[in-house]
């Protein structure tokens, strides 16, 4: 009888250990699977990020970063950028900085140009006037107040002809010029009836006379400058010609002139001529005028015209009205003997031959010269000496005003423009600028000019995706670049019923001012290090484009947010571009200064290290001094 196979016994017996080696390994993966999850309960969704900004103000598009949490860290890829590896970025305090509002006597404070630090200068020759910045330890740490009862600007072209009195609330011009036409006062606002010392009939009969002496419709004039302004209604009217102006004036007893020309939404800057050049390139008008503007153009051996003659474009106009044009019929009502305005009129047009100048007329109230085309005509001219070759023509911030006259660039017929002629605007815009086609700008070709042209066309594209009120007509007026370069942001919305004050910072690599001149557009020298010649609340919208990174390490991030605070209008919007690691700390601050803002990706997408920052400025003002 055959006896019982071993192999049943055999099976259970391999079973069991198969069974409890599975359990074994089941319990140990659901009980790492539950450490895991107890491990990373401390970083919870609901754990506010030190990134999160505030409410959103403008619709995001799909490829935005909102708002910044853990969980979309990695798509952002933000984690890596702030490693203690990573350029030695450290991490950010959990508080931020709240930044208080200044006492409301601060309201139109201009740091550079303040009135009793002003005192401390010498007088002659206005040099109180000038720039006179405060030092580190006078910087304030504060937001500048609006005044109480502070209304948006009335909306281009209406702004134009009106400005709310409690933006500027001083009444004294329409008192002082009452009898010229300046501006009046009407219950809650002021009115620019368009008059001026020189021109009482009205800026627009004015200019009309101008361009009966002088072609104002070709397009041969576009970029002209206004010295001693007044509230600008010379430049405003210039406007609707297709010109662009730009004013300038000292802050003086003429209490906010300049401040009424910018609330009209009028180019202009706090500034006057006296021992330092103006802060522009060489060749940069086609035109400049003076209409009474009190400039003692004869004195100090010419400097001033000198000056001038720097700025205007080889074949550009100089306009002169008031003292001492017309001195025979005028010289009893502005009380000065025969004598001394015989004489300060000799002294121009003495100097004015020395510069090789032509006067082209003097009719009525109105006298024009103007600048040669080159300089090979002047070697038989008893000129002015001209200036040393090693000398920077275009170099132009505090630099000493000298009595010579600038060299134009070579030319080898007496028909050429010297530095190149500029096309008749439009197509003055996106021609090749002769800075850049003749080599004058390093490294910048017409090539790389184009390609820029491009790239700006999108991004201003991309702008308006993100803030679509950037589009709507009436919504901002008074634009700024911090960081023009070639003027790219402002030639892309020339269509726009808008101006852009160009800046090329004077630490940038190169020197492009002079290329956006030959544009047909406007701007100036700046140091961001230091407070802008302008009022508080001039600006309604402000760009800037690496900013930050290009002044690491030589001033305070801090103090340029507090200067573009000051200087943009309550409910004014900001586009901020710049590295994304300097862009969180960016953010922080504006979190202090109360801007609602937010972080978007780059054009190009989320894996650009580029971002920008879109915010906004929320209205606050004084506190009612009645109450």
């Amino acid at each position: 009888m055959a006896g019982p196979t071993p192999k049943p016994a055999a099976a259970s017996y391999l079973k069991r250990p198969k069974l409890f080696s599975l359990a074994v390994v089941t319990v140990l993966c659901s009980l790492s699977y539950l450490i895991g999850i107890w491990q990373n309960r401390g970083v919870g969704s609901n754990t506010p990020s030190t990134l999160d900004p505030t409410i959103p103000c403008f619709p995001i598009p799909q490829n935005t970063t909102a708002p910044i949490t853990k969980s979309q860290s990695t798509q952002l890829d933000f984690a890596t950028h702030h490693s203690a590896d990573d350029g030695g970025a450290t991490a950010l305090p959990s508080s931020i900085k709240m930044y208080p509002s200044c006492s409301s006597r601060y309201s139109e404070y201009t740091p550079c140009e303040d009135p009793k630090r002003s005192l401390r200068f010498p007088r002659d020759r206005l040099i109180y006037r000038e720039r006179h910045c405060p030092s580190k330890r006078e910087l304030l740490k504060c937001r500048i107040p609006a005044p109480h009862g502070y209304k948006n600007p009335f909306k281009w072209p209406i702004s134009k002809d009106l400005a709310w009195y409690a933006n500027v609330p001083h009444r004294e011009l329409t008192i002082e010029k009452a009898v010229q036409n300046w501006i009046r006062f009407e219950g809650d606002r002021f009115r620019f009836p368009g008059g001026g010392t020189m021109f009482p009939n009205g800026a627009d009969a004015y200019i009309d006379d101008i361009g009966k002496l002088i072609n104002l419709k070709d397009g041969s004039i576009r970029t002209a400058i206004d010295t001693g302004c007044g509230v600008a209604s010379w430049g405003a009217h210039l406007l609707s010609r297709n010109i662009l102006p730009m004013s300038f004036a000292p802050r003086d007893t003429h209490e906010a002139q300049v401040q009424f020309a910018l609330e009209r939404g009028v180019p202009a800057l706090i500034g006057v001529i006296a021992s330092k050049r103006l802060p522009y390139p060489s060749r940069s008008f086609d035109m400049a005028h003076c209409s009474r503007c009190l400039i003692p153009w004869g004195q100090y051996d010419g400097a001033y015209l000198m000056e001038v003659d720097r700025i205007l474009r080889p074949g550009g106009y100089w306009i002169l009205s008031g003292p001492p044009i017309r001195w025979r019929r005028y010289w009893k009502g502005w009380a000065r003997t025969r004598d001394d305005l015989n004489a300060e009129q000799m002294q121009i047009e003495n100097v004015t031959r020395s510069l090789c100048w032509k006067k082209l007329i003097e009719k009525d109230d109105i006298a024009i010269w103007q600048k040669p085309l080159n300089h090979l005509h002047c070697k038989n001219i008893n000129h002015t000496p001209f200036c040393s070759v090693q000398q920077d023509p275009d170099k132009a911030w505090y630099t000493n005003l000298e009595t010579c006259l600038t060299p134009l660039p070579q030319v080898s017929d007496s028909d050429d423009i010297s530095g190149g002629g500029v096309a008749k605007w439009p197509k003055r815009l996106n021609a090749i600028p002769p800075r850049i086609s003749r080599g004058s700008v390093n490294g910048v070709t017409a090539e790389k000019f184009e390609k820029n042209m491009q790239v700006w066309k999108r991004r201003v594209s991309y702008y308006k995706t993100v803030n679509n009120q950037l589009g709507q007509k009436g919504r901002y007026r008074n634009i700024l670049d911090m960081n023009a370069f070639l003027g790219g942001f402002a030639a892309n919305l020339i269509k726009d019923p808008i101006w852009v004050m160009n800046i090329v910072p004077v630490e940038a690599e190169l020197n492009t001012l002079g290329v956006i001149y030959e544009r047909g557009l406007i701007g100036t020298y700046q140091s961001w290090c230091e407070a802008m010649s302008t009022y508080p609340r001039t600006y309604d919208l402000i760009h800037a484009d690496s900013i930050f990174t290009l002044y690491k390490d030589r001033c305070e991030m801090e103090d340029i947010m507090l200067e573009m605070d000051r200087i943009l209008r309550p409910e004014g919007s900001l586009i901020i571009r710049d590295d994304v690691d300097t862009l969180v700390k960016v953010k922080r601050i504006a979190d202090g200064l109360n801007w609602d803002s937010q972080i978007v990706d780059h054009e190009d997408g989320p894996l650009e290290r580029e971002k920008l920052l879109f915010a906004v400025k929320l209205y606050w003002t004084s506190p009612d001094q009645q109450s």
